[in-house]
């Protein structure tokens, strides 16, 4: 009891310096990378689970629970056929909002045709059974369409909203990317669907003819980082080519403009498409990077625990420069970034705020790991 009495004291002391420090203008220290798991194959995605342990995607095609204390639970069994190689695999996934109640967790991945060489984009909702060793009752709820023979460009984000509906982001395949422009295809969108399938009524597409009626936004080109604002907004970020990676905050029915607008260029240089940034009808981003992060991941930050400077950022993990994004907002504009865990130079997969407040973060690797930042 007094061991617990003084760590709670020591809990409540940093707190009050990281406030003070910020209230008087000190800089505060980096947090401090501490390693959760390792042994993980390319972990694409991770979520929580009431009790303290973790979901972790694998792309090759498996899902684990981590237990608290990092290690790695058997692959679950009961995932269905998965198109695993290049960009496509067992991607993200997410525990529903009421895990605790009804143990329903929902995970995308690259869905293989049937019978056929092409593939796309799933998003499927299970239970995890008593003891944690399986899938139960899994069922596919979205199938982009078409499939493509492809192995890139699954985009694959799931974020949940407050009126519990599904956003999903969906590439444009990379060889499709003029499709990302027309709604009679899920190509290069987001899509928004119930828990079990269905399409919303207010979907801005509903009812139009020739448009399909999941779809919530278009001209996205491959969208692997996606969350809910503080203010309850979808956010999202996008790949571009060679430069024009962008922030984007989807509204229902825009265009976002990929292929015709981009800031980005051909790979090996040269214009896409009429080589313009900005044309009537279509978005601006919100913020854009050139040359390319390569981003993945997405998350704000809600809490406390990183001192009042920190709370509110925006956290961006970087596959092609391996390092984490914090992105500070004013006004709801980019107005500075800070470059954190540079030395540790792994492709950051994904980033998420836990249910205790801290940040955690998937690194791209045969030997990934899943890290979380403690407060220095």
């Amino acid at each position: 009891m007094k061991s617990l009495l003084l760590s709670r004291v020591r809990q409540g002391l940093a707190r009050f310096l990281f406030a003070s420090l910020a209230t008087l203008g000190v800089a505060q220290a980096a947090p401090r990378p501490e390693i959760v798991a390792a042994g993980l194959e390319n972990p694409w995605g991770v979520a929580f689970l009431p009790d303290g342990r973790f979901l972790v995607t694998e792309r090759p095609g498996r899902l684990r629970v981590v237990a608290a204390d990092g290690q790695l639970g058997a692959p679950l069994a009961g995932l269905p056929p998965i198109a695993a190689g290049g960009q496509g695999g067992l991607l993200d996934v997410l525990a529903d909002s009421a895990f605790d109640r009804n143990r329903t967790l929902y995970f995308c991945f690259s869905e293989p045709e049937a019978g056929g060489p092409a593939n796309g984009t799933a998003l499927a909702r299970a239970r995890l059974s008593a003891d944690a060793s399986r899938l139960e009752d899994v069922r596919v709820i979205f199938s982009q369409r078409p499939k493509v023979v492809s192995r890139n460009h699954f985009g694959c984000r799931i974020v949940e909203a407050a009126d519990g509906t599904l956003f999903l982001t969906l590439g444009e395949r990379f060889s499709r990317k003029e499709d990302a422009q027309k709604l009679d295809n899920h190509l290069g969108k987001i899509v928004r669907i119930g828990k079990d399938g269905s399409v919303p009524r207010d979907n801005p597409f509903v009812g139009q003819a020739g448009a399909l009626p999941e779809i919530w936004s278009y001209g996205h080109r491959n969208g692997q980082g996606a969350t809910l604002g503080p203010d309850g907004k979808l956010w999202m970020h996008e790949h571009g080519p060679q430069g024009g990676d962008e922030i984007n905050v989807p509204q229902a029915g825009r265009n976002y403009g990929w292929p015709v607008i981009t800031y980005g260029e051909n790979y090996g240089g040269g214009k896409i498409g009429d080589g313009i940034t900005q044309k009537e009808g279509m978005e601006q981003p919100l913020h854009y990077w050139v040359p390319s992060i390569a981003p993945s991941g997405m998350a704000f930050l809600t809490s406390d625990r990183y001192g009042a400077t920190w709370k509110g950022n925006l956290f961006v993990g970087s596959l092609k420069f391996g390092y984490l994004d914090r992105i500070v907002l004013k006004d709801g504009k980019v107005a500075s970034e800070q470059k954190l865990l540079e030395d540790g130079k792994a492709r950051i997969r994904d980033v998420k705020q836990g249910p205790d407040g801290l940040l955690y973060i998937l690194t791209d690797e045969s030997n990934g790991k899943l890290i979380r930042l403690r407060p220095d």
